[in-house]
């Protein structure tokens, strides 16, 4: 099964690109075919996938367990605890695993994104931009998702991943803010779901190829729970994301300040 594939970490990713762009949705999501859909609008199909993922009045947290494989390196393991407060904008990315980098953090208060550093126990400026620690995410892949403010649809085409009919939606960056200049996004036309990201930078150069193979379902919002990040500059570089313990409890208003990762880092 691919979801053993993807989860066994003792075994190389290096055969999962082709597998994963070629046959792994069949698996992973679902084998029965689907019908053609009629096309819908392109800025309300991006609005819908913006609110997959939009806890608006509530709060959201989960852990994230990011695999990275580099040519010739040990994999390392870097683990997270994510809360989110869709409604202001606030996020808390907190560092539980490695053990070195263990207390560091990033928080956004109103706009501006903070790095702190328990050994200096010093913030500084960090932004959506960055990678997360040594891994192929970006800290914006963690936050909420917004295509419809950030970027403007260019074009849009049907395509196929794997025996999955999609729509090809080609997006032009709209504000310098935001991790790259040009995406395109593979969004399944039976069902309003995001399985396939690939990234380029201003000058058209493809960065990486995301993929989305697992899902699962809270609040009636649909979440990626396994992602696959590949790097397409430094062939052989990937990143693998595991969601778990994902809830909507009430969060205090206190883990969005800087004082409460001081705490938790101590």
């Amino acid at each position: 099964m691919l979801s053993i594939l993807l989860t066994k970490r003792n075994k190389p990713l290096n055969k999962l690109t082709v597998i994963l762009l070629a046959t792994m949705f069949g698996l992973a999501i679902g084998s029965m075919p689907v019908s053609a859909q009629a096309k819908p609008d392109p800025k309300a199909l991006l609005k819908q996938l913006d609110d997959l993922s939009d806890f608006t009045g509530k709060d959201f947290s989960a852990v994230f367990t990011i695999v990275t494989q580099k040519p010739g390196e040990k994999e390392s393991v870097t683990q997270t605890r994510v809360f989110r407060r869709d409604q202001k904008e606030q996020f808390l990315i907190l560092i539980l695993l490695p053990e070195v980098n263990k207390g560091q953090g990033y928080l956004r208060e109103d706009d501006n994104v903070w790095f702190y550093d328990p050994t200096s126990r010093k913030f500084s400026h960090s932004s959506m931009k960055e990678n997360l620690q040594n891994t192929k995410a970006k800290t914006s892949d963690f936050t909420l998702s917004s295509f419809t403010e950030d970027y403007t649809v260019t074009s849009m085409n049907e395509g196929m991943v794997g025996k999955f009919p999609v729509w090809v939606l080609d997006l032009k960056a709209n504000t310098n803010e935001v991790a790259y200049d040009r995406v395109v996004l593979y969004i399944r036309q039976d069902r309003t779901m995001l399985l396939k990201r690939e990234d380029y930078s201003v000058n058209g150069r493809l960065m990486r190829t995301t993929a989305y193979p697992k899902y699962v379902e809270l609040e009636g919002k649909l979440l990626p729970s396994q992602i696959l990040i590949l790097d397409e500059i430094n062939k052989g570089e990937k990143s693998q994301i595991t969601m778990t313990e994902h809830s909507v409890a009430p969060l205090p208003d206190r883990v969005f300040t800087k004082a409460f990762l001081e705490q938790v880092s101590r």
